[in-house]
């Protein structure tokens, strides 16, 4: 299996794609699949049409350009909308594989702002979309695909140690809410070398004002009787 660092973007590459909007992103994307004409009414929201111009064709291509990985994650991180990243997501995770896309998102969990770590934690569900041959050409040849693409076990253990580490890092309780309540209440779910790290984060959810920490915490403690 590959390593989970050797999936992630470094960090001159995270710093190099870093826009400022999400018509930015989408912007870039549509330059990119050359949709950048797309007609705008005075009253229209930019952004929105112009993901709505290159989703179809994202889907549709057997394999898209390395370059136009970044933008995408860019584009789906920076999506304000949990309802549409996917646009972006999920061509992404058909074209590179799923392990590169989770990947990409656990290193703006790491070491991106707060906006974008919001937006990887939007964007980590849609990561998840179950893969059919019949969706995209980009699935594999001859309806056949590289398992290797999608390993992400490894991946998944990185997203919850960054979860925690962000959780104990940071006083905001929105980024706590946000990063805590979804991971697994079950200590069987998390890897030997992540046990110390657990305790410590049950401990101070234990102690944590939010009802909605405390009842994560809560749900641990169940699992330990």
């Amino acid at each position: 299996m590959q390593p989970a660092q050797n999936a992630v973007m470094t960090e001159d590459e995270h710093k190099s794609v870093e826009p400022r909007s999400f018509l930015a992103c989408a912007t870039e994307v549509a330059r990119l699949m050359g949709a950048e004409d797309v007609p705008v009414k005075p009253d229209d929201r930019r952004a929105r049409r112009l993901a709505h111009a290159v989703r179809k064709p994202l889907l549709e291509r057997a394999s898209l350009p390395e370059e136009l990985f970044a933008p995408l994650m860019a584009a789906a991180v920076y999506d304000p909308d949990p309802s549409f990243c996917l646009w972006f997501v999920e061509p992404a995770v058909y074209a590179f594989g799923r392990r590169r896309v989770m990947a990409a998102l656990v290193d703006y969990l790491r070491t991106g702002t707060d906006t974008e770590r919001a937006g990887a934690i939007r964007a980590w569900y849609c990561a998840h979309v179950p893969l059919r041959a019949d969706r995209s050409p980009a699935y594999g040849t001859d309806d056949v695909r590289d398992p290797a693409l999608d390993e992400s076990e490894d991946i998944n253990d990185a997203w919850s140690e960054a979860s925690m580490r962000v959780f104990a890092e940071t006083a905001d309780l929105k980024m706590h809410r946000r990063v805590l309540p979804d991971l697994p209440a079950s200590r069987t779910a998390y890897p030997p070398h992540l046990h110390e790290l657990l305790e410590s984060t049950r401990a101070s959810a234990r102690a944590h004002p939010d009802p909605h920490i405390r009842r994560w915490a809560a749900a641990t403690d169940l699992d330990t009787v």
